[in-house]
């Protein structure tokens, strides 16, 4: 990348390679509850709120944050639930570290923003997290 050196290249490149072994194959594999409330487990949410419940948007939208933030590939597939987390992208999308979101959008092209519609973001706008 521009402006970085190798070492920091090749840093983010084992960070992102760290969210890339964590995806399912499928988004059809995230079979995670769609109602009630959730606790997660402590590797998952080690800090702050540990159970959400799914019928509270702004609960459900933390969960599914710190899941994708934290979560093993198990995790994943066991708190995620793919028709939520279709409809809740654009906005969670905003939320996440732009790898974390580059790397969803990069392996399931039906989140990028330019397969519903919406614009994509850049660095600098709200929600693009600074480049964390």
């Amino acid at each position: 990348m521009r402006g970085m050196s190798p070492d920091d290249t090749a840093d983010l490149a084992r960070y992102r390679a760290k969210y890339e072994q964590r995806l399912p194959a499928r988004l059809e594999e995230l079979t995670g509850p769609r109602d009630g409330a959730v606790e997660l487990p402590l590797h998952v949410a080690w800090s702050g709120l540990r159970t959400h419940r799914l019928d509270q948007p702004r609960q459900r939208m933390g969960l599914y944050r710190t899941v994708l933030a934290e979560g093993l590939h198990d995790d994943l597939c066991a708190y995620l639930d793919h028709e939520l987390l279709r409809a809740q992208w654009p906005i969670l999308r905003t939320l996440v570290s732009p790898t974390v979101r580059d790397v969803w959008e990069t392996r399931f092209p039906q989140l990028h923003p330019t397969a519903s519609g919406a614009p994509p973001l850049r660095d600098g706008e709200p929600g693009a997290c600074g480049g964390r």
